[in-house]
């Protein structure tokens, strides 16, 4: 069985395929990556310089996330291609569709908002969004704000998570949430 599975592996690597998730090739090219990371669909890593990325503990990249290290808009004119250390600290959660241009380095217990561009560097503790993306307040001050919202609003238990909610329970929280913030807990 393992001639057989060498076998497999070198005929696609012959013909030039590989499935491998685009994580699995990151790392196999030298990207670092801490514990307890949470990389999800669609998750973009620049794969031609992914030794230049350094993911930290704890880090979250949402959907279609794109983290770059090299930026190749000189190539044709000035025939170089520009590439930087591109650095996520610890306890980072970046949303959905946002873009780390490369020579960025965003610092421990940051969170990036979904659509961000995030053209320079974030500094621990912040919270940031926008196109360019900018700081909006510490995550201090976000998570206390978070967690006086937490008492004010709907609380829903995990029998509210999509793989058992029911449809009565989805029309219950399309009610609910017309008007006020919920939380799944």
């Amino acid at each position: 069985m393992i001639i057989i599975n060498k076998f497999i592996k070198w005929l696609r690597k012959l013909a030039g395929i590989d499935d491998r998730s685009v994580l699995e090739r990151a790392i196999d090219s030298g990207m670092k990556i801490g514990a307890d990371c949470n990389i999800q669909s669609g998750v973009l890593l620049d794969i031609s310089h992914a030794w230049l990325i350094s993911i930290g503990d704890r880090v979250t990249l949402a959907p279609r996330v794109h983290i770059l290290a090299h930026d190749a808009s000189t190539k044709n004119t000035l025939g170089y291609t520009v590439i930087r250390k591109t650095t996520i600290g610890n306890n980072v959660f970046i949303g959905a569709g946002s873009i780390v241009l490369p020579g960025v380095k965003i610092g421990n217990d940051c969170i990036i908002g979904a659509g961000s561009i995030v053209t320079h560097s974030i500094p621990d503790g912040m919270v940031a969004a926008g196109n360019p993306c900018h700081v909006l307040c510490t995550y201090e001050d976000y998570m206390q704000k978070r967690k006086r919202q937490l008492q004010e609003g709907i609380k829903y238990e995990s029998d509210y998570l999509i793989s058992s909610i029911t449809e009565e329970k989805k029309e219950r929280m399309k009610q609910e949430l017309e008007n006020s913030i919920g939380y799944i807990v």
